[in-house]
């Protein structure tokens, strides 16, 4: 078993571990290090990228449940002007509450994987606002976006011959997403994808969007 001893700028505080400690696995028996320590390496792997912990994350990313790590499975890479990279799609609530999140390769077409997002939230009760940027705004996600009843807010885009009008005070919010991404590049982890597999790479995102939103 190898484990990583660390000093990092980011770490689980007592205070942010108590409001998931009851979501963890109990401890049983003469336990050497502390679930809260473990998170912290896992954390320390995910802000530098190198390192090493045991085997307790891929366990939780692969399964959550039997233990087993996978070692085949869904690979979300591929070329595009940048090289070899993935897209990492996001729905949020706010700046702080991502709601889900998917990956596509790097040279698939952003309104695709969009709708497959709006069509696992799934219908909503009432009109909410749903602020796209223009990678996402034809017709088709517009119309599915209303069709779950949400109101598409977002600008056309500029080659559009019949532009439609949008709120604009409403849609300067949508930095609020660019800022939450902004802050998950500050886990080269993740920025650069160790992981060959979605699974775990998935896992340290959906990992870091939880340390974000404890913070």
């Amino acid at each position: 078993m190898d484990w990583i001893w660390y000093h990092s700028r980011m770490e689980l505080t007592e205070a942010q571990y108590a409001r998931i400690a009851s979501l963890l696995p109990v401890q049983r028996g003469n336990v050497r290090i502390s679930n809260r320590h473990v998170l912290n390496a896992i954390l320390y792997v995910a802000e530098h990228g190198g390192g090493s912990v045991n085997g307790q994350h891929h366990r939780e990313g692969s399964s959550g449940r039997d233990g087993g790590v996978k070692k085949n499975g869904p690979q979300a890479i591929g070329k595009s002007r940048g090289g070899w990279t993935t897209k990492i799609h996001l729905v949020a609530a706010d700046a702080r509450t991502a709601v889900t999140v998917s990956l596509s390769p790097g040279q698939a077409h952003d309104a695709p994987e969009g709708r497959k997002l709006l069509r696992r939230l799934g219908g909503q009760r009432g009109k909410l606002p749903l602020l796209m940027d223009r990678a996402y705004e034809g017709h088709e996600t517009r119309q599915l976006a209303r069709t779950l009843e949400f109101e598409p807010v977002g600008p056309p885009r500029t080659t559009r011959l019949v532009p439609w009008a949008y709120d604009r005070e409403l849609y300067k919010r949508h930095n609020e997403v660019e800022r939450l991404f902004r802050r998950l590049k500050g886990f080269r982890r993740l920025f650069s994808r160790f992981e060959k597999l979605d699974v775990i790479f998935l896992g340290f995102i959906v990992f870091a969007l939880i340390f974000d939103a404890l913070r």
